[in-house]
């Protein structure tokens, strides 16, 4: 829940804001960062509480300064999953606690949303740090990262751990290897450190991530077009040896006679065995004509007088 709480703060807020905590804070117990009534703080310090710390109360105070309150932010939050394709969670809060409104989500769920959230910078950045400390107007802080796994497994880089007596034991991380981004998830699981080391080495043993799609350097054969074609991302994909054997790459070129710079002129499409992994548009260059020289221009000159 506090993932989705991070997106939207780091999406729709000015990190370094100062908030001024309201009554809201009242309400919360369990994981806190024992942050007072009337207490001024930044909201990147609000998001370091929460996602280190897993702040009830820097969750509930970050929830009403962002959607104005909770109830229109809990609005947002489950506007945001189906954004981004979380297809089986509802959201009532945004702490987390369910003894008297639950959340419900799926381990699928939870890794889209985590995958989103590490396309930001802010969030890798706060999710994978060990020890911050800062101060408030009213006290001085220091917090330690909850996930263990940040120390236990070299490729660890960042994550969120999670628990409530109903939903036991939650944990979702990420690791980084070769170039290989992966996230995983576990749902009440007592053994949640070990289960996620051996599913990365798993993933990292079986998976190599690669570059099918490079925008940088893109052609086909038998360019119908004069000028250069081009698509605006490259697209890189983990895959096994057997799978990179049943990956196939297909350019379908529309021969358009008449055409501007930058019109789309086909798509190429990628599949691994018969399901589609990838669609991008191709685009034409249109080349600039070549300027002629003086002297060309002279030549042609006397070249049309005795044409």
């Amino acid at each position: 829940m506090k993932i989705m709480t991070a997106v939207l703060a780091i999406e729709n807020g000015n990190l370094d804001d100062v908030v001024t905590v309201g009554e809201e804070v009242l309400t919360m117990y369990g994981s806190n960062i024992y942050i007072e009534l009337g207490e001024k703080i930044t909201l990147r310090d609000l998001l370091y509480g929460l996602l280190l710390r897993s702040g009830n109360d820097a969750a509930i105070v970050i929830g009403t300064y962002i959607g104005g309150s909770e109830d229109k932010f809990v609005e947002m939050m489950n506007d945001k999953a189906k954004e981004i394709g979380m297809i089986n969670t509802v959201y009532r809060n945004c702490h987390g606690l369910d003894e008297v409104t639950k959340n419900y989500s799926t381990a699928y769920d939870m890794a889209v949303l985590s995958s989103y959230a590490n396309t930001l910078e802010i969030y890798r950045e706060i999710s994978g740090t060990k020890k911050y400390t800062t101060q408030s107007d009213k006290k001085s802080y220091v917090w330690h990262n909850r996930n263990k796994l940040l120390s236990m497994y070299e490729y660890a880089t960042g994550g969120k751990t999670g628990y409530t007596p109903s939903a036991g034991r939650t944990l979702v991380t990420t690791a980084s290897k070769n170039n290989l981004n992966l996230t995983a998830v576990t749902l009440n699981d007592p053994n949640e450190y070990v289960s996620h080391e051996d599913m990365y080495e798993y993933g990292f043993n079986n998976y190599t991530n690669y570059l099918i799609i490079d925008k940088d350097h893109f052609d086909i054969d038998d360019n119908f077009y004069k000028d250069d074609i081009y698509v605006k991302e490259s697209f890189s994909y983990p895959l096994t040896d057997t799978e990179i054997k049943n990956t196939s790459i297909v350019a379908e070129i529309l021969k358009l006679k008449n055409y501007q710079n930058n019109d789309k002129v086909g798509e190429v499409i990628v599949t691994l065995g018969e399901e589609e992994i990838f669609r991008e548009n191709i685009y034409v260059k249109v080349k600039a004509p070549v300027k002629k020289g003086f002297f060309s221009k002279i030549k042609d000159f006397f070249a049309s007088l005795f044409r």
